[in-house]
């Protein structure tokens, strides 16, 4: 299976976790480019204040076999991510059609909201499953930072209306590459959340 493909799977056992549904009433909030920035900046910094002055033993404690550790939840960001940057960008690549947007159910705060939400756990499907491709912890903290920045900045000169850019996303429905960025920065917030809750262990190791 190619992993566009398998980057909807995931969002789609997320998305069947939510809390609310699809059509609630949640904030109707819209967010405009610097709010994207800015979350993506957010995001960002909240992972990397979360791994800030961990130890090899630290990032890689597991509270068990099928858990994940510290440094897995950020391999499995920085893998995801890239397949976000992918779809955006390939999104952005095809003829705008804003006369879909009145499609749009899904909003924004629906989004960073729900795909944040740690109250349901999903499997991640196999190939975002971490492979500990990364040689030292620096490795793998300087390839998140490094492709986050790299987004950022994507987002800030691009002269594309990310919103007038629109596909089909089950289970979502159609959805605008912006949101997809938007899910991308929920994604890395929902796993920095899970990096806390492995630190937050009774046996997580003192250094």
């Amino acid at each position: 299976m190619k992993k566009p493909f398998l980057l909807l799977l995931l969002m789609a056992l997320i998305a069947g976790s939510f809390s609310f549904t699809l059509s609630s009433t949640v904030d109707k909030r819209t967010y405009d480019k610097s709010d994207l920035i800015n979350y993506l900046k957010a995001t960002r910094d909240s992972a990397l204040n979360a791994v800030q002055g961990l130890s090899d033993t630290q990032m890689s404690y597991k509270e068990a076999p099928d858990r994940w550790s510290v440094a897995e939840c950020l391999e499995h960001i920085t893998l995801v991510e890239k397949n976000f940057i992918t779809m955006a960008k390939s999104m952005a690549d095809e003829k705008p059609n804003p006369e879909r947007s009145h499609e749009i159910k899904i909003t924004d705060e629906a989004i960073v909201q729900g795909v944040s939400d740690r109250s349901h756990k999903v499997k991640a499907p196999e190939p975002f499953i971490p492979r500990h491709a990364f040689a030292s912890k620096e490795e793998l903290i300087k390839a998140f930072t490094d492709q986050r920045n790299e987004l950022i900045s994507y987002v800030e000169s691009t002269n594309d209306n990310l919103r007038d850019h629109i596909r089909d996303m089950p289970p979502f429905g159609p959805v605008s590459a912006f949101q997809v960025l938007l899910l991308d920065g929920a994604h890395s917030a929902r796993h920095t959340k899970q990096m806390r809750e492995v630190m937050a262990s009774a046996e997580f190791p003192k250094q």
